[in-house]
């Protein structure tokens, strides 16, 4: 999947705030194509089939570099959809996965983990801190079952609930809407040359308000406003129809028929 910069767009931007730092507009690209992918969910992404772990209940996304998680559309186990829920109702009903090692070091909890059947030939040091952040008690992963929902904690990480078992294989799969960090320089191309026209007018929108500038232009300010509304109410429209382009037509049907 190639990216493509933000600097790439900076002519077009440029154009409308003269003397504008190179530096200042690539920061408001930035800024309008993270709000953009929020407002859209354009950007969307499946993630590659992976193996849920026996007795892990907290995973980090598997995405690509430089993005972050604005929306967990769906979960699949084992082709059983999980449900989706709050942090608020997680903990209500399985309080059980904030355990004792929640929240420590991953060095500790690696030294505190079970032998037996889930020792270091199952749960491997560099999977381990890559994949989740801690690995609980026998006396809880004996209590393990079928998962059935996920919650998502954080823009990098998850978890799925109640823990997995040990007596079979539980295959995932995984729908995401991303957006840029707030410390990237690019982003997935696809996603923006179709998100072009919308990001710039996003960008000019606020540059155009910056005070003590020789640039600054309410008036066309409030044009960029408006266009940027439009174009990301399409754009979400678009998104929501399965990305469609086709054009609507309407047939008028012959009256007597």
């Amino acid at each position: 999947m190639a990216d493509r910069t933000f600097a790439s767009l900076v002519p077009r931007v440029a154009a409308s705030v003269p003397g504008c730092p190179q530096p200042t507009i690539i920061q408001y690209i930035r800024d309008a194509a993270i709000r953009t992918c929020e407002r859209t969910l354009f950007w969307r992404y499946q993630v590659p089939l992976f193996n849920l772990l026996p007795g892990v209940s907290e995973y980090t996304y598997n995405k690509p570099t430089n993005t972050d998680v604005h929306v967990l559309f769906d979960a699949v186990v084992n082709n059983r959809p999980l449900e989706r829920l709050t942090m608020e109702k997680a903990i209500e009903l399985y309080p059980q996965w904030a355990d004792l090692y929640s929240g420590q070091d991953p060095s500790v909890v690696w030294s505190l983990t079970p032998s037996g059947s889930f020792n270091s030939f199952d749960y491997n040091e560099a999977l381990f801190n890559e994949n989740s952040a801690y690995v609980l008690p026998d006396s809880i992963v004996a209590d393990g079952t079928t998962p059935q929902a996920i919650t998502q904690v954080s823009p990098d990480k998850y978890i799925i609930l109640p823990l997995p078992d040990a007596q079979r294989t539980y295959e995932c799969r995984m729908f995401l809407a991303l957006k840029p960090k707030r410390n990237a320089t690019s982003m997935d191309e696809v996603t923006f040359d179709e998100l072009e026209e919308a990001i710039m007018h996003g960008a000019l929108q606020h540059l155009l308000v910056l005070p003590n500038t020789n640039w600054s232009d309410r008036e066309l300010a409030a044009y960029h406003a408006k266009q940027y509304v439009y174009q990301t109410s399409e754009r979400r429209a678009r998104a929501n129809l399965g990305n469609a382009r086709g054009m609507v037509r309407a047939r008028m049907q012959p009256f007597g028929v």
